[in-house]
C-alpha cells in the first residue's frame, strides 16, 4: 500500500466497521438493492445515502449545478470539506452524513475533529481530513490487500474508469447533496427527516438517468441505525440473530481484504510442482491436465453446436 489514502470498496461491512474503528456508536450500513422508498422506509432511520458512480472525467464544469442548485451560504453553516487528495471520497462522503447529524455518538475524537474545523473554510477543511492521522489510518485498514500497487501518477483520460463517491442527506430542513469536488453543497429543495427515504429516490433517478442505459456501475448504501436496536425493542429475536451473524461474515470478509494470497498460492504452486518432479509424474500431470483443458472446450463447442442446431429455421 502506498503512505497516502488507498482505494477502499462501496461495501456495507466495510463502512460499518469504518465507522465503528472511528469510534461512532450505533450506525450500520445496508445495500439498497432497489430504487424504492417503501424499502427504504423500511431501514428506518435512515440518516443518509453513499452513492459511488463513474466520474465523468474530461465534463466541463459550470456555474449551475447538473441538478438542484449550488448552496454557498451552507458552506458556512453546515460541514462541507472540498476534497483535495486522491482516493479519500468514500470516507469523506461518510463523514459528510455523519458530521452534520446532532443525534448521534461520534465518540471522542470525531467530536473534537468537528469542532476543531467548525470555523474552518471548506478547503481547509479538506486538508484538515486529509492530514487526519487517525482518519487515514482508519480509512487504509480496509483497504484490500495487493502486490499489485502503481504508485506513478499521471492525469486522468476519458477512458479510464474512475470512480467517485458522494453524500445525500437531509440537514436543517434540506435534502443535501455533498461532493467534496464542487463547490459547495448542493441543495435539492425542502426535506424533513421522514421525507427523506421519498424525496431521495427521484433525486438518484435523475443521477442514473445522465448516463447511458447501459451503464450499471453504481452503488447505493443507506447509512441507518444498527438494525439490532429496533429489532430488541420489538422483541424480534430472530432479526437479532441473523444481524449477528451478518457481522460474524463482515469481520471475517474485512479480515481476508487486509491479506495478500499472491504468495500463499505461488508457494503452494511451487510446492505441487516440486513433489511431481520428485515422483517423477510431472509430465504425466501435465498432460493429464492440458487432457481436461481440451476435453472442456471440446465440450463447450458441442454445446454451442446444439444451441445453433435448435436455433435454425
Amino acid at each position: 500500500m502506498s503512505g497516502g489514502w488507498n482505494t477502499i470498496e462501496s461495501d456495507a461491512g466495510v463502512f460499518t466497521y469504518l465507522v465503528d474503528n472511528l469510534g461512532v456508536k450505533n450506525v450500520q450500513f445496508e445495500e439498497m438493492i432497489a430504487l424504492d422508498a417503501d424499502y427504504l422506509k423500511q431501514q428506518s432511520p435512515v440518516y443518509g445515502v453513499i452513492f459511488l458512480f463513474k466520474y465523468p472525467v474530461g465534463q466541463k464544469k459550470t456555474d449551475e449545478a447538473v441538478d438542484g442548485q449550488y448552496d454557498f451560504v451552507a458552506s458556512e453553516n453546515i460541514f462541507f470539506a472540498n476534497q483535495t487528495i486522491q482516493n479519500a471520497c468514500a470516507t469523506q462522503a461518510i463523514l459528510s452524513v455523519l458530521l452534520n447529524r446532532e443525534d448521534l455518538d461520534l465518540g471522542d475524537q470525531l467530536r473534537e475533529f468537528k469542532e476543531f474545523t467548525q470555523a474552518f473554510p471548506a478547503e481547509l477543511r479538506g486538508e484538515a481530513l486529509s492530514n487526519s492521522e487517525l482518519i487515514r489510518g482508519v480509512h487504509n485498514s480496509f483497504a484490500r490487500s495487493s502486490p499489485f500497487i502503481d504508485e506513478g501518477t499521471r492525469a486522468a483520460t476519458e477512458d479510464d474508469d474512475l470512480y467517485h463517491f458522494i453524500a445525500y442527506t437531509p440537514i436543517n430542513g434540506i435534502l443535501y447533496e455533498i461532493d467534496g469536488l464542487q463547490p459547495s453543497p448542493i441543495s435539492h429543495g425542502r426535506c424533513t427527516e421522514e421525507e427523506f427515504s421519498e424525496k431521495i429516490i427521484p433525486v438518484l433517478q435523475r443521477r442514473i438517468e445522465r448516463y447511458p442505459a447501459t451503464e450499471i456501475r453504481f452503488n447505493l448504501l443507506a447509512m441507518v441505525q444498527d438494525l439490532r436496536i429496533r429489532a430488541a425493542e420489538i422483541g424480534d429475536v430472530e432479526m437479532v440473530a441473523r444481524e449477528d451473524e451478518k457481522r460474524k461474515m463482515w469481520i471475517w470478509e474485512n479480515e481476508l481484504r487486509r491479506h495478500n494470497f499472491v504468495g500463499f498460492a505461488h508457494e503452494v504452486l511451487k510446492r505441487a510442482v516440486a513433489s511431481k518432479l520428485t515422483d517423477g509424474k510431472y509430465d504425466e500431470w501435465i498432460g493429464e491436465a492440458k487432457q481436461k483443458a481440451q476435453d472442456r472446450m471440446d465440450e463447450r463447442k458441442k454445446v454451442r453446436g446444439e444451441k445453433e442446431d435448435i436455433a435454425s429455421p
